[in-house]
């Protein structure tokens, strides 16, 4: 450990004693570690901010089931093109048959105009709900309350409003509760306002109201397409709670064995997963392509290592006539090749962090700097020095102390 912190003070030495050739040795270094940390940070605060917009909306407790299942081609849109619409009839099917579903509900979304007074929303999202609604954690009240089941299954014309909704209509003087929007120029009673979910890729997942499945249909034509979102009793039962959910549909629709399905049914990992497999390989590409510019740095580090040792031929070469072995010369120079790397990617690190919350203050892309990922880079940065110093190290631990003394 002693023999190391003495190499790692030499190499520090070294690094001080040429600042200027040892900034343009690591800079690549820099460029790539910089560039990978600003890239890892913006993907993984778009992973978490996509995550909580699709628990926002689908709910991590329960599943959905809508008319199409996933389709990845027209061929396979065709197929199912002809799938029957999700009605009450399907509800009352799923709870006669399914013991493990606790609530059952029927959605549907439009966007519409939202006004109260002279302040207009052009294009909020309007979501019609059945009863059950209240049992599902993806719809909450944080001022006033939800409306009640009653309300909802009798067609009052109430409302739930997002925490958006509430800001730009009501601002911070007044309180919405009670008082009476209109959604298409129909009035409707705020009854709450749900607590504030922030936005996705720019987009607010604020601006939406919560109306009567049926004053929906009223607003927006009964042939808006519906979908069923169930709720079992236990997360520990999703998977049974699906399967029963299904032979019920397959049962009240007159499926015959062989036949597929005529509906998809999808939970939020399903969703989840449909987003990483289609971004996990260009996040992939990204990062690898990146990544190239640290072995450009490497090779650089190499050559720099090389000249180095040339030009301290003579002090190796007196150290290993005053009995230095080659572990000990070997140890030096690949030290001084780490040291000199791991700068680099500590000053990357930085320049990456900062360049990430840069972007996301400045753009509705979201960053999130991760302890491992700063912990990644650094590392990846001293194993390239270790890698590209060896041969270095190497070449430096052969040299004969008698022919490197007579050097000039």
């Amino acid at each position: 450990m002693q023999k190391l912190f003495e190499s790692a003070l030499i190499a520090l030495d070294a690094i001080w004693s040429s600042k200027l050739r040892s900034l343009m040795t690591v800079l690549g270094n820099i460029v790539a570690v910089t560039s990978i940390i600003a890239v890892v940070s913006l993907i993984q605060g778009l992973n978490a901010s996509v995550k909580q917009a699709i628990l926002n909306q689908a709910g991590a407790d329960s599943f959905n089931i809508q008319q199409f299942p996933i389709v990845r081609s027209d061929e396979e849109f065709d197929k199912v093109r002809s799938n029957p619409r999700i009605t009450m009839q399907d509800v009352r099917a799923v709870r006669r048959f399914s013991s493990l579903a606790t609530a059952i509900m029927l959605e549907s979304n439009a966007g519409a105009r939202v006004t109260y007074r002279d302040k207009t929303i052009d294009f909020a999202r309007i979501t019609g709900v059945t009863g059950d609604y209240v049992n599902f954690s993806s719809y909450d009240a944080e001022r006033g309350r939800l409306m009640s089941a009653i309300e909802v299954d009798s067609s009052r014309p109430a409302c739930v409003i997002g925490w958006g909704v509430a800001d730009r209509l009501f601002g911070v003087d007044v309180d919405p509760i009670d008082k009476i929007i209109q959604i298409n120029s129909v009035h409707f009673r705020v009854a709450g306002v749900s607590a504030k979910r922030g936005s996705a890729l720019g987009q607010s997942q604020d601006e939406f109201a919560v109306i009567p499945l049926g004053q929906f249909q009223m607003l927006f034509g009964s042939r808006r397409q519906l979908s069923m979102t169930v709720k079992p009793r236990d997360m520990a039962y999703i998977s049974d709670a699906i399967d029963e959910a299904t032979v019920a549909l397959r049962m009240s629709r007159r499926l015959k064995p062989k036949q597929p399905d005529n509906f998809g049914i999808f939970t939020s990992d399903t969703i989840l997963g449909i987003y990483h497999s289609a971004t996990n390989g260009i996040f992939a590409v990204l990062v690898g392509v990146v990544g190239l510019s640290l072995v450009v740095g490497g090779i650089v580090i190499m050559n720099i290592m090389l000249m180095v040792v040339t030009e301290r031929t003579r002090e190796i070469g007196l150290r290993k006539a005053l009995g230095a072995r080659r572990s000990d010369i070997t140890a030096q120079i690949l030290t001084e090749s780490v040291v000199l790397s791991v700068f680099g990617g500590v000053i990357g690190t930085m320049l990456g962090g900062a360049i990430a919350t840069t972007i996301a203050a400045f753009t509705p892309i979201p960053a999130s700097v991760e302890i491992w990922s700063v912990a990644l880079g650094i590392g990846i940065t001293a194993l390239v020095g270790l890698f590209f110093g060896l041969y270095p190290a190497m070449r430096a631990a052969r040299l004969d102390p008698i022919e490197a003394l007579r050097r000039e």
